[in-house]
């Protein structure tokens, strides 16, 4: 998986449901660019709003359209049993693996930690990756817990978005061949491949996805120099795609970008403010190919709120 980029879809809604000609159209684009693996149904594709028809709808569009690009999909939880139960009703469609999140809310132990991946790995040939984000979930699991995971031969790799940088480079230096290390820190990903990650899972990389890439070719390429320049603009850039609630800036420059129908998220997440909408605006420079990004509705107006978050029906 050396320097890989994975990409975490986004998933599109309209008038409160999925929009699937729109998500076609990010699956195609993104497989046209050269990402690496696709990633349905992870908390940047807003995961806990979607029920299972449309996670299975998903999940068989990403299949249909991704070619040779292997797909791995979000299959998590907070209760082991119901992980399980999730992962055998998928097991008719044929994704290569799946990336889990650690147990939220609940706080288990360490041990409960291991014990509750070690269950999900012996049900399941497909490959697993684990993916630590504590400062979302409220448990964070140890370097010593995650090596004595990757003695579990399908877990193969962790998404690391400990939010500790000594903890990552702790683990970067630890790590045993043949499991692979993906920063989902977006911010981090140039410090975390230049200490030998093996690339990253980027919410980010759906903006300027070719620079992304790039920035893992040059270092494949032991061109450093390179490298750097190409994740400067990077850096500069992916802390406004968080400045607000993940998606919902990501899902404003698609949606300016004419790669999806609505910048629309389910609650509770809702939209971006003005102030951030206008600096998002500012990054669009028209381009040869592309023209004038399409010119913004109201957005502080009863009728901008209604298109984005249509009321129940």
């Amino acid at each position: 998986m050396r320097n890989t980029l994975w990409l975490p879809l986004i998933t599109p809604f309209k008038d409160g449901g999925l929009d699937l000609a729109s998500y076609e159209r990010l699956v195609v684009h993104y497989v046209s660019l050269g990402v690496d693996a696709l990633f349905p149904l992870g908390t940047t594709g807003e995961s806990p709003t979607l029920d299972e028809a449309e996670s299975e709808a998903l999940i068989e569009r990403t299949l249909a359209l991704a070619g040779n690009v292997p797909v791995y999909v979000g299959v998590g939880g907070n209760a082991t049993a119901k992980v399980v139960t999730a992962l055998k009703r998928l097991e008719r469609l044929p994704f290569k693996g799946i990336v889990s999140v650690c147990p939220y809310y609940n706080r288990p132990g360490q041990d409960g930690l291991i014990r509750h991946f070690q269950a999900i790995a012996s049900e399941t040939d497909r490959e697993v990756l684990i993916y630590n984000i504590p400062y979302r979930t409220a448990v964070n699991l140890s370097n010593d817990s995650l090596l004595e995971l990757a003695q579990v031969a399908n877990i193969v790799g962790v998404k690391d978005s400990c939010g500790i940088l000594a903890q990552s480079l702790d683990l970067l230096a630890r790590k045993p061949a043949g499991f692979s290390v993906l920063t989902g820190e977006d911010a981090l990903y140039f410090t975390m491949l230049a200490n030998g990650a093996d690339g990253g899972i980027l919410a980010a990389s759906h903006i300027a996805t070719e620079r992304f890439l790039e920035v893992g070719q040059r270092f494949a390429a032991n061109d450093v120099a390179g490298a750097r320049a190409a994740w400067a603009p990077l850096a500069e850039r992916v802390p406004l795609l968080f400045a607000e609630a993940n998606p919902m800036p990501i899902k404003y420059l698609l949606w300016r970008q004419g790669l999806i129908a609505s910048p629309e998220c389910r609650l509770p997440l809702t939209t971006i403010s003005d102030a951030l909408a206008r600096r998002l605006d500012a990054t669009l420079a028209p381009s040869a190919d592309r023209g004038s990004p399409p010119a913004a509705p109201p957005r502080a107006t009863a009728a901008w709120a209604a298109a984005v978050h249509p009321a129940p029906s």
